[in-house]
């Protein structure tokens, strides 16, 4: 792998002006993405009580959101490296938050799966440009951190997952579905007031112009010749597989396997889990930024550790029949995994010719 010379790990002077607003910005709408996408899955029962459906069709909600995801984020990475990037994660939000609130109206499976779909596409757009921008802002002694404080938004989302379970047994299944339908499209209008590129200095000036310059498709065809971003992308794939695994199906693993209220197993799947989860966030940020000033390669070492120290966690999980331990089993997975997600973007920075910053997202 090779290091360019603009990603040697020193201390910035100063950074932008605005650097730590746009990640507070971007907190919480990473927040409304991972709350709006999770908490289907912890209201499952109600909703098969409102729509009834197998569980393969409601695995496939979950799937086809994931399937449409992945598909259509290399092309929002694109969008988000030829147009304004505050401008995409504004449109982003606004779409995403009013298709929440669309769900909330489905009466068929049809319908439901539409806009699980509409989800996928809309929220795409979020993550390739969020992370880009941090990045534009936060350069190498702060950026680990900084990616690392706006994951624990997303994973502050998950965690409040289990609000579904527990309204939607005292209230309507679609009530939370309107609710932050709203907030995200009262909350775009907010970011749109004080969310911003960064400014045009003379090191942006020379990433977007050789942004830029790379064709989308051709761009596709070199990044897959290379060792190192196929390693990464396996490795955060099967990251990304296991971590799907456990966020769609935890609630029902807890509710059937331990014999508990649907309530309560979203809030086992979702309040426990993702605290750690916000833990390992901050935890595998702030270590990778200072073992940098040591050891080059610090962007690598704390995910490969967070791995070892992960995969056996799931096992266990999955093994016990006792409740705590798998509770704390759990946790102890979802703390090393995040060592991964901390250092996500960060990682391709130091790897990656500039020119891939975002479609390689």
């Amino acid at each position: 792998m090779s290091i360019t010379p603009s990603e040697i790990l020193t201390p910035e002077s100063k950074l932008p002006k605005g650097a730590w607003l746009v990640v507070v910005l971007l907190f919480f709408i990473g927040a409304l993405n991972y709350l709006d996408r999770i908490m289907i899955t912890t209201m499952r029962s109600s909703i098969i009580d409102a729509i009834p459906m197998s569980d393969a069709q409601f695995g496939l909600l979950t799937s086809a959101f994931l399937w449409t995801y992945g598909i259509f984020s290399p092309f929002a990475g694109f969008l988000a490296d030829r147009f304004n990037r505050s401008r995409v994660v504004i449109v982003s939000l606004l779409v995403w938050s009013a298709v929440t609130w669309l769900t909330a109206y489905s009466r068929t499976f049809e319908q439901l799966l539409i806009t699980r779909i509409l989800m996928g596409i809309s929220e795409a757009g979020y993550i390739p440009a969020a992370l880009a921008l941090i990045a534009d802002y936060h350069r190498s002694s702060t950026r680990s951190l900084a990616t690392g404080i706006h994951m624990t938004g997303i994973f502050v989302g998950s965690s409040l997952g289990f609000l579904g379970g527990l309204l939607a047994e005292n209230h309507s299944w679609n009530f939370l579905f309107i609710s932050f339908g709203v907030a995200g499209i009262v909350y775009s209008i907010v970011v749109a007031v004080f969310l911003k590129d960064p400014p045009k200095n003379v090191v942006n000036n020379i990433t977007r112009k050789a942004e830029r310059k790379i064709n989308f498709f051709v761009g596709i065809r070199d990044l897959f010749r290379k060792r190192s971003f196929l390693l990464m992308l396996g490795y955060w794939g099967l990251l990304g597989v296991v971590g799907w695994l456990v966020m769609g199906w935890l609630p029902t693993y807890y509710k059937e396997n331990f014999n508990l209220s649907q309530g309560i197993a979203g809030l086992y799947a979702t309040g426990y889990l993702y605290p750690a989860a916000i833990g390992g966030l901050l935890f595998g940020g702030f270590i990778a930024d200072r073992w940098s000033r040591k050891n080059r390669l610090s962007r690598i070492h704390v995910p490969a550790i967070g791995l070892l120290i992960a995969a056996p966690c799931i096992f266990l999980a999955s093994w016990t029949t006792i409740l705590p331990l798998a509770i704390f089993a759990f946790m102890i997975f979802s703390f090393t995994r995040a060592f991964g997600d901390s250092n996500m973007m960060p990682m391709l920075w130091q790897y990656m010719p500039v020119g891939f910053c975002v479609t390689r997202t």
